[in-house]
This record gives structure tokens, sequence and C-alpha cells, in this order.
């Protein structure tokens, strides 16, 4: 683990905020262990070991149902942590991978069997180096015909630049925690009313509310200057948002979330037990288990 990174909160608060039945943790990882399924040479971090054991014990402690498990950049295009982890998850974990544009249309269907349902990329310089846009296009339009979306990460500055790339996507795309936005600025300012009408232009566009501890100027545990942002979208798009705890919190480096502390952040976002019901259980099984229609 990099020295100057915080280990995971290894003892939780138990939240004061009771869980819908069948609600789905919408964005977490697995990483390692690194001497079974070793890290990215290339990659820009080293985490600590956060295996599915312990995802598992902190969902089923949380008192979610289930997980979608993200492919996190320091293990590169090697997805056999997450796609481990999924076939041990007994049906109770969908996942998001990172893919290199060598991926034969076989690994793909294994991919699918194994539960995975969206491809990632990011935009992220100092996570990852740039990719050609072609490219992502391109396995955009071979992963669609299994029936996966696109999950984006990005940063604000980089939201004009991305509009158009965004729009015209050829499936359902996720973007990962707001696009990062500065939440010293207006929830109702020009910055963020740009993201507000990239949603509302695109009805394929849907937005991840998580990570209020990689936002926050004003800290935990109610990391109030996030919540306008965060409310703004979900009260807008209630429809397409999702939520996730993001354990095991990969390059945190001023403070380490309690997972407890952050799922009593939700009903600061989602006021009504139905936006609570939509964000946490009825969006996240319509995205990654449609299947299951009640």
């Amino acid at each position: 683990m990099d020295p100057d990174w915080l280990p995971f909160c290894a003892q939780p608060s138990v939240p004061c905020f009771r869980l819908p039945p069948g609600a789905v943790d919408a964005h977490c990882h697995v990483f390692g262990p690194g001497d079974r399924f070793p890290y990215a040479p290339e990659r820009k971090y080293t985490p600590c070991d956060a295996p599915k054991e312990r995802l598992w014990a902190l969902r089923d402690f949380l008192g979610f149902a289930r997980n979608v498990i993200v492919q996190a950049t320091c293990h590169g295009h090697d997805n056999r942590a997450l796609l481990d982890a999924l076939l041990d998850a007994d049906g109770r974990a969908r996942g998001v991978v990172s893919l290199a544009a060598s991926v034969s249309d076989v690994e793909l269907a294994h991919m699918h069997e194994c539960g995975v349902r969206a491809v990632r990329f990011s935009f992220v310089k100092r996570l990852t180096v740039a990719r050609p846009r072609d490219q992502m296009a391109e396995l955009a339009a071979r992963v669609v015909r299994l029936g996966w979306h696109v999950v984006v990460y990005f940063e604000a500055e980089d939201l004009p630049g991305l509009c158009d790339f965004l729009s015209g996507m050829p499936a359902t795309v996720v973007i990962d925690h707001m696009g990062r936005p500065d939440v010293s600025q207006r929830a109702d300012g020009p910055a963020f009313d740009l993201f507000i009408r990239l949603m509302a232009d695109n009805p394929h566009i849907w937005s991840k509310v998580s990570c209020p501890e990689r936002l926050s100027f004003s800290g935990p545990p109610e990391y109030l200057d996030v919540v306008p942002f965060a409310r703004r979208v979900v009260e807008a798009f209630p429809d397409r948002v999702l939520w996730g705890t993001d354990w095991p919190h990969p390059n945190m480096k001023t403070h380490m979330p309690d997972d407890g502390a952050l799922v009593d952040y939700v009903p600061r976002i989602a006021v009504s037990e139905d936006l609570q019901q939509r964000l946490l259980v009825a969006n996240p099984m319509r995205l990654y288990w449609p299947e299951e229609k009640s």
C-alpha cells in the first residue's frame, strides 16, 4: 500500500438509517489480494488488499442485499479479482470491467456469464493514460450487443469537452460521482448547470450520487456542502440515479470515511421513502438485474 494512503475503516458504525429491503451498493471495489491477483505494473497507485470476503462482510453489516463491483485502475484491464468475486457472490453481485481493445468476443461472453454488465472508461488524467475515443466508441458498440452499458469517470473541468462524446454513446451511460463537481461553487451555478443539462437532454445518461467524501470541503460525517448537488440530481432524475459506498475508498489521503456514516448520508440526498427506494433498489435492479422484473 502506498505510504500516504489510509486503510479502510475496519470497524464502521451501525447506520441509523435502515436501508430498504433489497438495497444495492452500486459502486464498490475489490483489490487483490495482491499475491493472488497482482496489481497492474502501470498503476498510478498501490492499494491495500480489500478482498471479496471483507466486502461481503461489510454488505451484510450495513444491510445491503447486493453489490455492483467496479474495476479500479490499479488492476488495469486484468479483471480476474472482480470475476472471482462475482463467481463467489451467488448472483448477489454484478460487475463493471475495464477492457483492452483486443478483448475477444469469447472473453466478453465469459464475463457476461460471470455477471459483468458494463465497461468503464476513465478520463481522470492522474489515474490513467488517455485512450483514443474511437476505441472507446468501438468497445461500447460491441458490449451494447450483450445488453451492457458504459460507466464513465471524469472530473468537472473535463465535462465541456465530453458532452458530445457522451451524448453520442450507443448505450446507457452512467457517470461516476456526478462528474466530480467543485462543491465550493453553487449547486445551481453555471458549472453544475451544464451537468444537469447534459442529463436533461440525454435520457440515456444516468449518474451516481456517491462519494461525498471525495468532493467535500466541509468534511465528515455530514458532508453538507455536497448535499445540495446530490439532492438536485436525485430530485431532477429520480429514475436515473445510483448510490454506492465506494468501499474501500481508494486513494483517500485526508480522511477515511466511516461506511456506516456514509449510509446515514443517503436520507440527506433522497429525502422521501419513494426516492430512497428508487435510488437504492428499483434503479440498480432495473440496470443490473433486469431479468428479475417484479
